[in-house]
């Protein structure tokens, strides 16, 4: 299952980062709708809100259908013939949407045979690893090209930062009976956990609990506007999108994360399993860890060509190369990493 995410870029980024060309090939940045509600975090789970993608004929009926929107919604669908005044009230978890269910639930093939599609957006997601000590959880996300923290400059209508994961979501438009605001609420679609995963988190029966596996990832912009464009890509061929995918990449981060209420950077550094030694015991990573808590507050706009050249060794790979992981931490950082701190090759 998908239960625990992190989207940590302000709203602006969010919109460049999700830039794409309509069905005239003119380069757009999707607007926010309600935009204000949005709060970035390194910890979500279910029932709190986040950033998704829907295209802008679901509000406004005459708009073509290609054109996208952003939208802060709750997670946790609520189906549109929930009769109670409370939402919170729903009987069942609808967090997740199982792949293999999701054209016979009436809460999901209702919305789902509507269009009602859209794209989940997330730096990443969370996934724990049941060890004998305990649960050891990763943090996982789109492999990063080695130069997206390198060449942004403030300013730069495009984005080349941090790609955001992409989810496969359903979504539904709540009326209150007794009358008032209408609530947007979304499910994320899993399917079969891929190979490079499975180890972490099988999909696999368990008692009483259902079937678990990991969020089904458009990976590309193509497959983001077949599921979006309801209009022109019907039902039965946008479902053959929601297929597990091998690109991603994944390393291991404190347990800081298993807190829903800790919501730091902390959540999604990458640490080492061996020294199991926490990315904040490191002097000049807690200056890593001051500059994205900044950033937070309000200061997205420092020019990534400022940050630094930091170092990691990524659990996957042995290569010298820059990992995924290296781009997260320097992501992470901040100028002034000591050069004593660089691991030896």
């Amino acid at each position: 299952m998908c239960g625990r995410t992190a989207c940590s870029l302000a709203a602006d980024n969010l919109r460049r980062a999700c830039a794409y060309r309509d069905r005239r090939g003119q380069y757009r940045q999707p607007e926010w709708v309600r935009g204000e509600r949005y709060q970035p975090s390194y910890n979500k789970g279910p029932q709190s809100c986040g950033p998704v993608l829907l295209s802008r004929r679901h509000l406004h009926q005459d708009a073509d259908s290609s054109e996208r929107v952003l939208m802060d919604m709750r997670w946790g669908l609520v189906p549109s013939w929930f009769k109670q005044d409370n939402p919170s009230k729903v009987q069942f978890n609808t967090s997740n949407c199982r792949s293999d269910t999701m054209l016979s639930k009436s809460s999901y093939k209702g919305p789902l045979l509507k269009g009602k599609r859209c794209v989940v957006l997330a730096d990443g997601f969370y996934e724990w690893q049941q060890q004998s000590g305990g649960k050891q959880p990763y943090f996982i996300y789109f492999p990063q090209t080695k130069d997206a923290m390198d060449k942004e400059t403030e300013g730069d209508e495009e984005w080349k930062g941090w790609r955001l994961l992409t989810m496969a979501g359903i979504f539904d438009c709540w009326e209150p009976p007794s009358g008032g605001e209408p609530l947007y609420t979304y499910t994320i679609i899993t399917v079969d956990a891929s190979k490079d995963v499975s180890f972490i988190h099988h999909r696999q029966v368990r008692a009483g609990k259902g079937v678990a596996g990991m969020p089904a990832i458009l990976d590309g912009d193509e497959a983001i506007r077949k599921w979006l464009d309801f209009a022109e890509v019907p039902t039965q061929e946008a479902v053959k999108l929601i297929q597990p995918t091998e690109n991603i990449v994944f390393h291991p981060v404190s347990t800081f994360v298993n807190n829903i209420r800790n919501n730091a950077p902390e959540c999604v550094a990458p640490i080492e399993l061996g020294a199991k030694k926490e990315v904040k015991a490191s002097p000049g990573n807690k200056v890593m860890l001051g500059w994205l808590k900044s950033s937070q507050e309000g200061s997205p706009q420092k020019k990534e060509n400022d940050l630094p050249k930091w170092t990691s060794q990524f659990i996957h790979s042995p290569s010298p190369k820059k990992t995924s992981a290296d781009v997260l931490l320097q992501w992470l950082g901040k100028q002034g990493q000591p050069a004593a701190k660089k691991r030896k090759a």
